[in-house]
């Protein structure tokens, strides 16, 4: 038995994404093999991976991500403001949204220009929560990795998914191709990670680079640009107001004096809207 799905390609500053209901789908569908499919920049419709969404008891929606690869992922900031979109444009969803993920309740706004607001929970620091092995305890901030004959200082950080942020003075100079997929997978992080290389232009502004586990290297990642800004307040190298500009464009990232929630705000895009048969 087969099924047409209606769908929405959408993109977050240049983080792409097949958006649909998941209620829509044959009972028993594979995920991980519609993931690898669909996102196929040759033979499917090319993404960085699925945005599903799901009802929930919890709040509005519940969001599921997987990603081209087929894995799933916890949270994605750029998959949650084109779900937000999604919301409000299919079922009237206005206001300050209430979605639900494995990495959380996450509370997206839509505000003026094409802009989406989120409040991005709390980062979390601590290495059983990255999870971050070979650290001890406490913080892993500054710490040592190596790859590929390499060392670098890295800062751990979750925001609902693991991420390693890695100061460098020449963006241009990193071997991202060869360092970003290694350091994913390194034996220190047990569920994989998200890779960031960023350089910092001034305590307000810096540039950034993501491999992302599961997607590799992607235009954005809004949980990276978070991850950053709190690794540039934890070691001193940016201030807790910083416009964090990647290849896909610039995220303005906010985290209150009071070590309380991040706040991301950025544009979601609709691209083109169809229909695939599964």
């Amino acid at each position: 038995m087969t099924a047409t799905i209606p769908f929405w390609k959408m993109h977050g500053t240049g983080n792409d994404f097949i958006v649909f209901d998941g209620e829509a789908l044959p009972a028993g569908t594979d995920l991980a093999a519609l993931g690898e499919r669909l996102c196929h920049r040759h033979f499917g419709i090319g993404a960085d991976g699925l945005l599903i969404r799901w009802p929930s008891t919890q709040g509005d929606a519940c969001m599921q991500i997987i990603n081209s690869d087929g894995s799933e992922a916890k949270m994605c900031g750029n998959g949650i403001r084109c779900l937000a979109v999604y919301l409000h444009e299919t079922a009237g969803l206005s206001g300050e949204m209430r979605i639900e993920t494995l990495g959380g309740l996450i509370r997206p706004t839509l505000v003026d220009d094409g802009l989406v607001r989120v409040a991005m929970g709390e980062p979390r620091l601590l290495t059983a929560q990255i999870p971050v092995t070979g650290y001890g305890e406490d913080r892993a901030v500054d710490v040592p990795v190596a790859t590929n004959g390499r060392t670098y200082a890295m800062t751990t950080v979750s925001m609902g998914n693991p991420h390693a942020v890695i100061f460098v003075d020449d963006l241009a100079a990193v071997p991202f191709e060869a360092d970003g997929p290694s350091l994913e997978k390194a034996p220190c992080f047990p569920d994989r990670a998200n890779i960031e290389f960023v350089q910092v232009q001034s305590p307000a502004a810096v540039t950034m680079k993501v491999w992302e586990r599961g997607a590799g290297p992607t235009m954005a990642c809004g949980t990276g640009a978070c991850a950053v800004v709190a690794s540039g307040v934890l070691t001193g190298r940016t201030g807790r107001q910083v416009a964090v500009s990647l290849p896909g464009g610039v995220l303005q990232i906010d985290w209150p004096a009071d070590d309380a929630e991040i706040v991301m705000t950025g544009p979601a895009a609709t691209v083109f809207k169809g229909a695939f048969t599964v």
